[in-house]
């Protein structure tokens, strides 16, 4: 624990927590559970486990699982020891995932039993020189935090340290690691508690991926910061999300939209009761303003909140909340309490109220620049504002409304996929000349990706054929939904591909 008495830290958030409510039931997975004071105990058994691999202050780990409660000790154990925690995308295999292990310089690897196998595959290539099973094994991280005796830490940890790396993808093929502080989070923490009245009462459900920004500091750290009961899912399942709201009587649910689509038109919804529920939380992607409105008008007492933001602010930045949505359902809402937004043309200058323009923040939520990569910070960082590559527009109260994104990134279920990507996968195919990879519009997954290919002369290939190559080298969710085949791609008079003319089509 740090010594300086002003210190403002993630693990922090959760120790004052446990001198509040140390018998209070604070993280529910499984069939386990844990109060305040044991989950605050075992965060410092993870963290002295975690320093006696030799780690020092600054140190990356590497966290490569599902939701759990060992997850979450990961998380706030690399915090409370000093060290920086890089979450991964468990979908990520071969190439993907060795390439952030390296990027980011992890020095040790929390991971799955269940994954072990990948992440075997590429250690021969990566620095780490550690690797600690999560759970669901004799001498897990799990094991060893939550029993003996509470170690006293002899560690300093400032507000201005680094805590995580959160990698998002761009218009380039590789990912960028969003240098996140603790005092970032803790603001971030702070706005999102307010902007979506969060209250210790709320018995939140928490379901989707902790590896994505949103429902570690959107939701879960928030929730522990006002002392709430959470409950975790390994991953969002619509049946057993309806059961356990029904069973556990649970009052607040965040899905990205491609998980409140499908259980808008499930069965289960007519033999559920989910009169608990008071608050639903959406983001990552858009919702579809037809299924949002079926929700609305089915559980009038149901208040629903817009999410909207980029890893790199934390991520909340805009919400709009219930009383917001008759005038505004298709609005993310205004900037919450620690950001500044401004829309601004390609110079630089305001744009007037419902003109588009790319929206740019102001906030000590946001990161210090990308991990060892001074030009792409350096790009988004200008003239004393962040830019975050987003086309939008503001109306004269300050509400945003997305247009598009300007960065030429696929949105697909709430995840970012760099179009480019994909792109090199395919291209790797002997039988490809030319190909660009688009999002379009997709019932599910708001946006499918989509391959648009120009074959050489002569050559033949399938679509199962290129789906099955890119399936080969990328993770599941990067693999393209629809492939299409055309003689020529659409360019101007310099060259320049028109990648708004495919998505015309």
């Amino acid at each position: 624990m740090s010594s300086d008495p002003r210190a403002d830290t993630v693990d922090g958030v959760l120790h004052r927590s446990a001198a509040r409510f140390p018998e209070r039931v604070a993280l529910r997975f499984a069939d386990r559970s844990l109060t305040y004071r044991e989950l605050d105990d075992a965060v410092s058994r993870t963290a002295a486990e975690l320093l006696s691999l030799g780690l020092a202050a600054g140190d990356r780990v590497a966290g490569y699982g599902t939701n759990s409660d060992a997850y979450v000790l990961g998380y706030l154990g690399a915090a409370r020891a000093g060290l920086v925690h890089v979450p991964i995308n468990y979908a990520l295999r071969g190439e993907e995932l060795s390439y952030l292990l390296g990027q980011s310089g992890a020095a040790a690897v929390l991971v799955d039993p269940a994954l072990r196998g990948e992440l075997d595959r590429v250690l021969d290539d990566v620095p780490a020189g550690h690797v600690l099973v999560l759970r669901d094994a004799d001498g897990s991280l799990l094991d060893e935090a939550t029993s003996g005796p509470v170690p006293e830490l002899d560690t300093t940890v400032a507000a201005t340290d680094l805590v995580q790396l959160l990698y998002t993808s761009g218009t380039t093929s590789k990912p960028k690691g969003a240098m996140m502080t603790h005092g970032a989070l803790v603001h971030e923490y702070t706005s999102s508690m307010i902007a979506l009245d969060l209250r210790a009462d709320d018995n939140p459900l928490i379901c989707m991926p902790l590896y994505h920004s949103a429902a570690m500091h959107v939701f879960l750290l928030p929730y522990l910061a006002v002392g709430a009961t959470i409950t975790l899912m390994p991953a969002p399942d619509i049946p057993e999300i309806l059961r356990l709201i029904e069973a556990e009587r649970i009052g607040s649910l965040f899905l990205a939209p491609t998980v409140w689509v499908p259980l808008a038109n499930h069965p289960d919804l007519d033999t559920r009761d989910l009169s608990s529920l008071r608050k639903a939380q959406y983001g990552a992607s858009i919702m579809p303003v037809t299924v949002l409105n079926r929700l609305r008008e089915r559980y009038p007492d149901l208040g629903f909140y817009n999410c909207f933001g980029q890893s790199e602010i934390g991520p909340l930045a805009c919400v709009l909340g219930p009383d917001e949505h008759a005038d505004r359902p298709s609005s993310c809402g205004r900037a919450v309490l620690f950001v500044e937004t401004r829309v601004v043309d390609p110079d630089g200058n305001d744009v007037p109220d419902g003109e588009p323009g790319e929206v740019l923040y102001r906030s000590p939520q946001l990161c210090l620049g990308y991990w060892e990569n001074p030009d792409a910070t350096a790009e988004a960082f200008r003239d004393g504002w962040f830019h975050s590559g987003d086309l939008v527009t503001r109306d004269s109260e300050g509400y945003i409304t997305v247009v598009d994104r300007i960065k030429d990134v696929i949105n697909t279920g709430g995840i970012l996929v760099a179009s480019r990507e994909v792109e090199d996968a395919i291209y790797t195919h002997g039988s490809v000349a030319e190909v660009a990879v688009i999002g379009s519009p997709d019932d599910k997954w708001i946006e499918a990706v989509t391959a648009v290919v120009v074959l050489k002369d002569g050559h033949t290939v399938t679509e199962r054929e290129l789906v099955d190559h890119v399936r080969a080298r990328l993770a599941p969710f990067k693999v393209p939904k629809i492939v299409r085949f055309v003689d020529t791609l659409p360019r101007n008079q310099s060259g320049k591909l028109l990648k708004r003319e495919l998505r015309a089509v």
